[in-house]
């Protein structure tokens, strides 16, 4: 579900009255949450909360955004009309929207309004220009030159506002390497670009700003968010939470299961790791507290499950679509290879988990429901059939576009099954409420408004990644950084696996995952090409790399909304959370080092899935699987009991060799776990027995216990 920017965890995004949520006039939960919106400020930027008039205009200019992006979405528009039009949107609302500094929040000065009417300017004077525009590229007139060094400062600002400093200041870095190459020492010298050169290609062509990722912006990205909103608006996070609440709670592990489930059901549609963290983490905390979970390790789990919205079908944070678009293949096989390495994910958080329970001896939490699974599902059980429609029409043919267009269809047709979760309330249609109320402040004019509010900063960002990716292709710097990658690590291809993940790494602690993916994608994917890894592999070994930056710090995001919700300290709860998603992002290792690794991504695509060798699949996962069990049990510090030293080494062990694909890696590493194993029964002491559950009082109770 998208977040409006500014604004906190909307009540209808967020899990509704149950009871397991801390009492809305809990002063100590409120000052949590604004805390924690602060981290989704620093991820989304911080926003004006404009009303009256300012904040009808602004609303009126989202929603109008929402339905040209769902209209193109129909009809046939020209890509030099959508790209521009859409970037001109964007800075138009940015303007509005973020303030140039803090202190002048909550309202529109007059350099914003310039600001904006510039960014509006830039549109028009390129659209009217038509084709002459385009192919004067080469020799762009003063007047082309004016508007695009207008466009590029406007762009570089929009950064600013919506997600610091870092990347304005990383694509001028850029900019500096275009103009000044006849001056650098080699290798990166080349011959240099002039002013109107860039303006031509950044401005006046589709390979700049307007390149691959604003083509995914303005076509898929956009698309998703309006989705994700009119879930949020309909009541799926509210249903989505309750269900796993319903379907998890009662045992030894509910708590945890629960926030694994929930955050796989919530952050799907979102693809926000912050926003599904903090929506659920100011409900699902106080349930953590009372089964057992130090501040700490309640903030990991959280941050952790957050995480897996980046990485989960069917949206996979905006990252995914740009594969896609660099690969030239379906969004569905784009899908299709996140299937395994999902699955391994969530894994990974179900054996931490269980060993958490075991370890630590925690108590059942019987979760006091109104509902019981039956009941949520026989009543609001429709939402389900909103998320896998994508999939649906996808198999059906549809395009990826035509596939979430008509998803957005079935959320809003679907959402009038229901008195409550109607996006046009219902007495509006027997003539008990007039216009303003009925029509104009419902839930659908609401969820066209986040629907674009909630890209802003995404698509800012892919337009100066546009810049950034323009100045690649213009110098060849992806070729000379891939040379030297590989030149350092000698040619072997498990260095250069080590150096990129190190370089994705270090990019993304500067800059959020779109933007990490897409400088890495175009800087680091050839050097690993090179050495014979498939492109979709070393694409996907990138994004999971660009993903790790969410739980890295200084730019730890998620983990330190979770601290903020918990109480706990940031750089511990982002250990924590290290310690429940290390076992999973060994993964990406093994689909870059030997062919049959491919075999996580299911082959890379639909069609080569068909000619695929099934026992070679289900060995390569059936080890990984068993990989990442050894490094939870190794990690934690318990397998069938507390481990000691030696038998925590061999398992951790155990776990890099089995993500080494090979003969000598298995044998290795299932040798190992079984020695480890039969260590362990030799040992004296039986296994602990799990905690008989008892029933709780309420969490928020003891959340309040707790902090007295």
């Amino acid at each position: 579900m998208t977040t409006t920017p500014g604004a906190p965890p909307d009540p209808a995004a967020a899990p509704g009255p149950v009871p397991d949520a801390p009492p809305a006039d809990d002063e100590a939960g409120r000052a949590a949450l604004q805390k924690a919106e602060q981290y989704i400020e620093a991820e989304e930027g911080a926003a004006n909360r404009l009303r009256g008039f300012l904040g009808a205009f602004v609303t009126a200019a989202a929603v109008a955004m929402s339905l040209f992006h769902l209209y193109t979405a129909y009809a046939i528009v020209p890509t030099q009309t959508l790209r521009p039009v859409h970037v001109g949107f964007v800075l138009a609302l940015v303007m509005l929207v973020y303030p140039v500094a803090k202190r002048f929040r909550h309202r529109i000065m007059w350099w914003d309004w310039l600001a904006c009417a510039l960014a509006i300017a830039v549109v028009v004077y390129l659209v009217q220009g038509g084709d002459d525009f385009t192919d004067r590229n080469t020799s762009p007139l003063p007047w082309d030159i004016a508007f695009g060094v207008a466009l590029i400062a406007l762009v570089l600002e929009g950064m600013r506002r919506t997600t610091g400093l870092v990347m304005p200041v990383v694509t001028l870095a850029f900019l500096a390497y275009a103009l000044a190459g006849p001056w650098l020492p080699a290798p990166w010298t080349h011959k240099g670009y002039e002013v109107g050169r860039l303006v031509g290609v950044m401005y006046m062509t589709l390979e700049g700003i307007y390149g691959v990722a604003i083509d995914v912006s303005s076509s898929l990205i956009i698309l998703f968010t309006i989705f994700g909103a009119f879930l949020q608006f309909s009541g799926a996070g509210k249903f989505y939470i309750d269900f796993s609440f319903a379907a998890m709670g009662g045992k030894p592990t509910g708590a945890g299961r629960t926030v694994v489930l929930a955050s796989f059901l919530l952050g799907g549609p979102s693809g926000s790791g912050v926003a599904t963290t903090v929506t659920l983490g100011s409900v699902a905390y106080p349930m953590l507290a009372k089964a057992g979970y130090e501040k700490n390790a309640a903030g990991g789990l959280l941050a952790a499950g957050g995480l897996g919205a980046i990485i989960s079908p069917p949206v996979l944070g905006a990252a995914a679509f740009l594969i896609a678009e660099f690969l030239k293949i379906s969004y569905l096989d784009v899908l299709l290879m996140a299937v395994i390495p999902t699955v391994m994910f969530y894994l990974a958080l179900f054996l931490m988990v269980e060993i958490d329970t075991r370890k630590y001896g925690m108590g059942a939490t019987l979760i006091h429901r109104t509902d019981s699974v039956w009941n949520l599902t026989r009543r609001y059980g429709f939402h389900f059939l909103s998320l896998v429609s994508i999939i649906a029409f996808m198999l059906l043919g549809f395009s990826p576009v035509l596939s979430v267009f008509w998803a957005t269809v079935v959320s809003f047709a679907t959402s009038f099954l229901r008195r409550d979760t109607a996006l046009i309330p219902w007495d509006f249609f027997r003539g008990r409420l007039g216009f303003v109320d009925g029509f104009l402040r419902s839930p659908l004019v609401q969820a066209l408004q986040g629907g674009s509010m909630g890209m802003l900063n995404v698509g800012a960002t892919c337009a100066g990644a546009g810049i950034i990716v323009g100045v690649v292709t213009l110098t060849g710097l992806g070729l000379k950084f891939s040379g030297i990658v590989i030149d350092y690590a000698g040619g072997s291809l498990l260095l250069t696996a080590i150096y990129t993940a190190l370089v994705v790494w270090i990019v993304g602690l500067a800059v959020p995952v779109t933007a990490s993916y897409i400088i890495c994608a175009v800087i680091t994917a050839p050097a690993l090409t090179k050495l014979g890894v498939p492109d979709f592999a070393a694409h996907m070994f990138i994004f999971y790399y660009a993903v790790l930056s969410e739980v890295s710090p200084p730019t730890a995001l998620s983990p330190f909304a979770a601290a903020a919700i918990t109480g706990g300290d940031p750089y511990k709860t982002t250990l924590q959370c290290w310690k429940y998603t290390v076992p999973a992002f060994l993964l990406p290792f093994m689909f870059v080092l030997d062919p049959a690794g491919q075999g996580l991504l299911l082959m890379g695509s639909t069609k080569a899935l068909a000619k695929a060798d099934w026992w070679s699949i289900a060995q390569v996962t059936a080890t990984a699987a068993v990989g990442i069990a050894a490094l939870a049990a190794g990690f934690q510090g318990w397998a069938l009991k507390r481990t000691n030293g030696l038998e925590r080494g061999m398992l951790i062990a155990a776990g890099f060799a089995l993500a080494y694909p090979g003969l000598v890696g298995d044998v290795i590493g299932f040798g190992l776990v079984g020695l480890a194993l039969v260590l362990q029964l030799l040992r004296r002491g039986g296994r602990s027995a799990a905690p008989e559950p008892q029933p709780a009082a309420p969490p928020a109770a003891a959340a309040k216990e707790e902090a007295r």
